[in-house]
């Protein structure tokens, strides 16, 4: 008995970092858990809210939403788990939560670029103005939004190259992936073809490229001339467009133009080069045979 109570002293003074050492320990591995689980579960509503949905575009957006869902309950759990850490490290929490709201005004006015970048995002989110897959353009870059966060949106162009923008920059978003898209086609043709004639090649291309099983689904009416566009120095533009599934309008205005370089070598209509014609010892009616003096811009 007298050798226990000797112990007695020195037990006691173990107890006490030993506890809260276990009581440590099972606060990480609760926070760990509770990460998973919460993890788990958004992962798990995102796929039934997915699983419910029709379109691809609201596919994209369930994704976009849950991967910001789980980043925001890491963050929040990790924070709670931190601060349990250190009130069982004998660290007063509450001076610490006091001084918090002073140290976030603080660094309110000094880190507002951060701090407008987090609003933005959410308000981004919310609106769904952009989500992943999405072709957009946002403070002078254009790409595919390949990963959004509050903090960011990162895109990838044509080239490969990628591109992070912080989300306190976008002012505008112009989506091209949206519901449909429009394929415009300015073709220019030579002052002394008929228009009419341009107009009813195009008209027939549009119609055999309508009719091509490789393209059929992704256009979506007929095709709709708009009529002449401009005059330009050296030819007169026509323009019209075909109404097309979203991000389609690209390959259909390529295979198009492509498909009509050839009808309109068929039907002998010029698509004009810049050019200058002369006409030399004759008046307006009188007129001689002109020479063509042909202009290299390069």
């Amino acid at each position: 008995m007298n050798s226990i109570d000797s112990w007695l002293p020195y037990l006691k003074e173990w107890y006490g970092p030993a506890a809260a050492a276990v009581r440590i320990a099972l606060i990480i591995a609760g926070t760990l858990i509770a990460q998973t689980v919460a993890n788990r579960l958004i992962r798990t509503f995102r796929v039934r809210i997915a699983a419910r949905m029709k379109g691809a575009e609201e596919i994209r957006r369930a994704e976009t939403l849950g991967r910001v869902f789980r980043y925001l309950a890491t963050v929040v759990i990790g924070l709670v788990g931190g601060v349990l850490v250190l009130a069982e490290c004998g660290v007063s929490v509450a001076p610490i939560l006091g001084a918090a709201g002073v140290v976030g005004l603080a660094v309110g006015f000094g880190a507002q670029s951060p701090v407008k970048d987090y609003f933005t995002g959410i308000f981004l989110l919310i609106e769904n103005q952009l989500i992943k897959g999405d072709v957009v353009q946002v403070a002078d870059k254009a790409g595919v939004v390949e990963d959004m966060t509050l903090r960011y949106v990162q895109l990838r162009d044509y080239d490969g190259n990628v591109h992070f923008v912080p989300n306190g920059l976008i002012s505008t978003v112009t989506n091209m992936s949206r519901g449909y898209a429009y394929a415009v086609v300015d073709i220019g043709i030579a002052y002394r073809e008929e228009i009419d004639a341009a107009l009813a090649v195009m008209r027939t291309v549009a119609a055999e490229l309508a009719e091509d099983p490789d393209f059929a689904g992704r256009i979506l009416t007929e095709f709709e001339i708009a009529g002449v566009e401009r005059w330009d120095e050296s030819a007169i533009v026509l323009r019209g467009r075909f109404k097309v599934r979203p991000l389609e309008q690209w390959n259909v205005r390529r295979e198009y133009l492509r498909r009509l370089k050839g009808a309109f070598d068929a039907a002998g209509i010029e698509i004009p080069f810049p050019h200058v014609t002369v006409y030399a010892g004759a008046g307006k009616h009188d007129r001689a045979p002109a020479f063509h003096v042909a202009v290299n811009e390069s």
